[in-house]
Parts: structure tokens; C-alpha cells; sequence
């Protein structure tokens, strides 16, 4: 029970900074953010477009190695 606790806050922490980020810097926060510059355009269409991307990837890596730290700790992970 402790395990799926944890793992259902990690998820929850993962869609947190996703909503932050696709929505939040894309969207929401765009007007504000519009100024900085990046690779030619806006930030806030960088987040639309390309950063979502790669925060979502980089999303993919931490829950993985949360993940294996869990099962490491609950010892249920694969040999």
C-alpha cells in the first residue's frame, strides 16, 4: 500500500509540472513571457512547441529512476 502511495504522488508531481509547463508556459503565462527570447522566437512559443517536448521527455527519465528507487526500496525490483 505504501509503494502505490508513492507512486501515485510521483505521477501527481509528473502531471503537475506537465500542466505547468504545457499549459502554464504555453498558454496561460504566454503574454507575460513573450519578451525573453529563444532560438528566434518568443518563449512562450518555445514552451508551445519544443519545450513541452523536452520537459515531458526528461518527465519520462525521473519517473523511471523514481520508480526504480521504490522498487529498490519495497524490494520488488528486477534482478
Amino acid at each position: 500500500l505504501i509503494a502505490r502511495v508513492s507512486n501515485v504522488r510521483i505521477i501527481w508531481i509528473c502531471m503537475a509540472v506537465w500542466a505547468l509547463v504545457s499549459y502554464g508556459f504555453g498558454i496561460l503565462l504566454r503574454p507575460m513571457i513573450s519578451g525573453i527570447g529563444v532560438g528566434g522566437s518568443d518563449l512562450g512559443f518555445w514552451f508551445a512547441q519544443q519545450g513541452s517536448m523536452y520537459i515531458f521527455i526528461a518527465l519520462i527519465f525521473y519517473y523511471a529512476k523514481k520508480m526504480n528507487e521504490i522498487d529498490r526500496q519495497f524490494d520488488v525490483h528486477e534482478e
